[in-house]
């Protein structure tokens, strides 16, 4: 990257363990300039300070879950130009800015189709376990009716010694 050329990075984490990932943007020197610890999801832009190439990390080091599914997008890698932007024609500008337009609305779009799916994931699994708590307190409500008219029964018979 040049000197003021912009990057933007946007990631998700859709699946594994508890949905986190660290995250660091490095200079040319190998010195962090961003740093996003154990967070599900992220937006960052950065503006190069300094010619030369600029790295991005995930991590995964911290967590016990050694498997996790990671959506990103690496876009807004504008190389600034401005006598060549002197020269386009006003038609060609609107294009260009109505196709980063389309790339921010399909950022967006894969991020919220991640999380709809992670919450049906999370609201399906609820769903599961309500189910199953409820057969557990009917089961046990029905034993213990029993037990009750059992128990009653037995408390009201008349026992005669002859």
């Amino acid at each position: 990257m040049d000197v003021g050329d912009k990057l933007t990075v946007s990631y998700q984490v859709g699946e594994g363990g508890s949905l986190d990932v660290d995250f660091m943007i490095m200079n040319p020197n190998n010195e962090m300039i961003k740093s996003n610890p154990r967070e599900a999801s992220g937006h960052h832009t950065v503006v190069a300070p300094s010619k030369g190439k600029y790295t991005y990390c995930f991590s995964n080091r911290m967590s016990s879950i050694p498997a996790k599914s990671v959506n990103f997008n690496v876009h807004d890698m504008e190389h600034i130009q401005e006598s060549a932007q002197k020269d386009i024609d006003p038609i060609e500008r609107e294009i260009r800015e109505l196709a980063e337009s389309i790339f921010v609305i399909k950022d967006e779009q894969e991020y919220i189709v991640a999380r709809e799916r992670q919450h049906r994931d999370t609201a399906e699994s609820t769903n599961a376990r309500v189910k199953w708590w409820s057969i557990g307190q009917l089961s046990l409500l029905v034993a213990v009716c029993f037990w009750q008219v059992f128990y009653l029964k037995r408390f009201f018979e008349v026992k005669r010694v002859v």
